[in-house]
Formats: C-alpha cells, structure tokens, sequence
C-alpha cells in the first residue's frame, strides 16, 4: 500500500482564512542552502535539480528494498533575510536567502539517502549533489496557515502575521519563514496555488490561549 504523509501528518494541512498555532515534530528532510531569487537563481534551479532525483530515489529504494512505497513528499522551502521587510513591503527577492528541502520518510536512514545519492550521482543528474545534507527541523510552536494565489500576493498575509496576529498572541517570531508547496506551479494557475505559510513562534505571555484567527 503506497503511504501519503501529508495525510497522516496534521501539520501538513492549514485553514485557509485564518492563522493556527501548531505544535510541528521533528522532521528530517534532505536540504540544500542557497540565495537569490528563486525565479532567476541557477542555484536554486540546480537544488530542485538536484533534491527530486535524489528523493525519488529514495521512494524506489524504499519500494524495493524495504517494501514500504510512498507518495514523494512536496517541496518545501525556508526563507529569510536581514531584513525581513524584504518579503512583507518591498519584496525584494534579490535579498533572500533559502534552503530547499523535501521531507524524508521516519523509516529512511543515512545508509539509504547515501545509497540513493550514489544512484543519482552514477546518472549525472543532479548538479548540486555536493551540496545536499539530511537535516532534521525541530520547529515546535508554530503559526500556520493557507495560502491560496500567487506567491507574490503572499506579502499581505505575512505581513498580517509578522505584525497583527503574532504579537496580539503574545508571541514572537524565533525560526525562519517556511512555506510548503502542495501545488505543482507548472500545473495549477498562479491564483490557485496552495501554500502551507509557517511560522515557528515562541510565548512571551503565559495566558495566551492555544488558538486564534484572523480574516485572510
């Protein structure tokens, strides 16, 4: 029986109209750091270039050799700057920094991404393959929410987040913007894309209740 994660990981859905606070597990995902923007960067070209063969090498592995098959998990991506206006007003994506990453299965261990590695590596297909690491993302408390449209209409929405609803919950923000993109953009319209917006938080008042939302 193949496994959808998404559906069994709650984490990987959010309400659409309003933001929640989760609590996200650890999760370990092969990842691949780089800057720029993402619709000009080579490298970031090259990171997808790179994390899909080895993820799907790692679906048939797994299928084969442990006789557990699995829906690839989407693609994710961390993001930040030294200004984080740089994704809210001015949307300068010339600043941004990122990592790409795509979630590994529980059941997957370091002996089989480097068997899959070895796998792409011999087929000459992955051009940033030097620079993919397996790292695992604790995230904890988190505010999430879905975001349906362009990326480039997201600016509002973070900007809802970041200065209303984080602060009006007597949170702040600790980790990096993360965004996971359950829409395949060469498929579905710009305003159809749906994407998971996350980001990690931490209490600075201890009577905050454990939900809230706004209007998107």
């Amino acid at each position: 029986m193949k496994v959808d994660l998404k559906k069994q990981i709650p984490t990987y859905a959010a309400p659409h109209g309003r933001f929640e606070i989760v609590t996200v597990p650890p999760v370990r995902y092969l990842a691949i750091d780089g800057a720029g923007d993402p619709n000009t960067s080579q490298s970031y070209a090259d990171a997808l270039a790179t994390l899909y063969p080895v993820a799907y090498a790692l679906k048939f592995l797994s299928k084969r050799e442990l006789d557990r098959d699995y829906v690839v998990m989407p693609l994710e991506a961390l993001w930040w700057a030294a200004d984080m206006a740089a994704f809210t007003a001015a949307r300068d994506k010339s600043r941004w920094r990122w990592t790409a990453m795509i979630m590994v299965p529980e059941w997957i261990d370091d002996a089989h991404v480097d068997l899959a590695m070895q796998t792409v590596r011999a087929k000459g297909i992955a051009p940033a393959l030097a620079a993919l690491r397996v790292d695992v993302l604790d995230e904890g408390l988190s505010v999430q929410t879905l975001h349906i449209g362009s990326y480039d209409a997201e600016g509002p929405l973070l900007e809802a987040l970041h200065a209303e609803f984080i602060p009006e919950q007597g949170l702040r923000m600790t980790g990096r913007h993360h965004e996971i993109y359950l829409s395949d953009p060469r498929r579905a319209a710009p305003e159809k894309l749906r994407t998971i917006l996350r980001q990690p938080v931490e209490r600075v008042e201890s009577n905050v209740g454990a939900r809230g939302g706004v209007e998107n």
